[in-house]
């Protein structure tokens, strides 16, 4: 029987994460609601490939097997397989392939997983993982609404079983509340999950050095419109006004929450509930909507050595599972204890615990289940998705990139990131640091 190979990581990048512009913080818009989605992973794309070749001048990009991408609203910008797309317009080699990948929120973490166990299993020696998602341009769910317009059909094609499935399914922030009321949490639980979610990433971006290693420039053509979306005529070429835009940092992260902590909890709990007129759940305590990309570069542990290339992390294992589709935000748990089981470890052998924070209940929830505490140190230790967004293809790169990082920057041995996606799936990585 073949036996497996090692995969390993050899870089890990994210873009800076944009403000969605239908997000009511955005009233300016965000930073980019004139970048497309396709610019967000050319970024990416081509950075990654730059840094390995400047630090290996024997690396062939070439030899790249595959590039899955994950995406969740697979139209527009972000259509016609984005995945393969975005090689060619990256400039990168055409023997590369492209595949784009929708498991919902867990999206960017399956691409990666999928690579992964391709390079294990012996199919090709480097692929990149990557996410991309414009929430500014494609809201969530909108591919469900465009199914009635196709072939100018009068109505949906929907199978009976979905309308049976449709008269209990809640939106995610319903799912939320629900995991309040199974498990009794409170706002001031969650409340106080949130503002720690930004005081960690604040101290994160803080630390320019590190920042500035795993998060890479978006520089892009900025047209200018009116409130109309009408283009801005420049009086002295007759054209579009323009101008090239060079973002450098998160927009999202709320550095009150660190610097002025009374003041910015008073306000916090001022917000009213976004779901329920009595619930627990608030903008406060919930992911962003933004833009935003990562890539990760993968590598069989053997064409790493013949390379002369030192990895971040090796990938020890990986796994999905399915549970309550309405509910839907706990299937991380399951996923967590096969992984951690498959890897041979427990949560206590970890120095890293990255779970989504789609919502802060699931998050605390998942404390409970895995037995850890509810703000163990362990936790997202660079922020997560309430203080620095939640754009859904790409958040499974995003966070694992920024646990690779956290391991080597702080010298710590091993990771789980865990994410949870609609309709009850979720997902989970383990690392460990080499």
């Amino acid at each position: 029987m073949k036996e497996l190979n090692d995969c390993v990581v050899i870089d890990a990048i994210r873009t800076p994460i944009g403000k969605s512009s239908r997000s009511q913080m955005s009233k300016l818009g965000g930073a980019f609601r004139e970048c497309s989605a396709q610019d967000l992973l050319i970024t990416v794309l081509q950075k990654i490939v730059e840094r390995t070749k400047a630090s290996c001048p024997d690396f062939d990009p070439r030899e790249i097997e595959d590039c899955h991408v994950g995406c969740l609203s697979q139209i527009g910008e972000q259509g016609g397989n984005i995945g393969r797309l975005g090689v060619i317009m990256a400039g990168l080699p055409q023997e590369i392939a492209g595949a784009t990948v929708d498991r919902y929120c867990n999206s960017g973490l399956q691409a990666i997983n999928t690579c992964v166990n391709a390079i294990k299993a012996g199919d090709g020696d480097i692929m990149i993982a990557a996410g991309v998602e414009s929430m500014t341009h494609y809201s969530m769910g909108i591919t469900l609404s465009l199914c009635s317009m196709v072939n100018n059909y009068p109505g949906p094609i929907w199978s009976q079983k979905f309308f049976e499935f449709a008269k209990v399914f809640v939106q995610q922030g319903e799912s939320a509340e629900m995991v309040c009321d199974r498990y009794g949490f409170t706002r001031e639980e969650l409340d106080r999950f949130g503002m720690w979610s930004h005081q960690k990433a604040t101290k994160a971006m803080r630390k320019e050095e590190e920042y500035f290693k795993r998060v890479v420039p978006v520089t892009y053509l900025k047209k200018f419109t009116d409130e109309n979306m009408k283009p801005i005529i420049d009086e002295k070429t007759g054209k579009q006004k323009e101008e090239r835009v060079k973002v450098e940092v998160d927009q999202t992260v709320r550095a009150e929450y660190l610097d002025d902590p009374e003041t910015a909890w008073e306000n916090l709990s001022k917000l009213t509930p976004a779901f329920r007129p009595n619930g627990r759940v608030t903008a406060g305590n919930s992911s962003q909507i933004v833009d935003g990309a990562a890539a990760t570069l993968l590598m069989s542990q053997q064409k790493a050595e013949e390379l002369g290339l030192e990895p971040m992390a090796r990938i020890l294992s990986t796994a999905v599972a399915g549970d309550e589709p309405v509910i839907m935000l706990l299937a991380p748990i399951p996923a967590s204890r096969k992984a951690l089981k498959r890897a041979g470890l427990t949560i206590d052998d970890l120095d890293c615990i990255e779970p989504n924070e789609a919502f802060a209940s699931p998050c605390l929830a998942f404390s409970k289940d895995l037995n850890y505490d509810f703000y163990d140190e362990r936790i997202n230790p660079t922020g997560g998705a309430i203080s620095i967004g939640h754009p859904i293809g790409a958040s499974g790169v995003i966070y694992f990139t920024e646990m690779v990082h956290y391991l080597k920057n702080y010298n710590k041995r091993y990771g789980l990131q865990m994410m949870c996606g609609g309709g009850g799936v979720g997902i989970a990585s383990v690392v460990e640091r080499v």
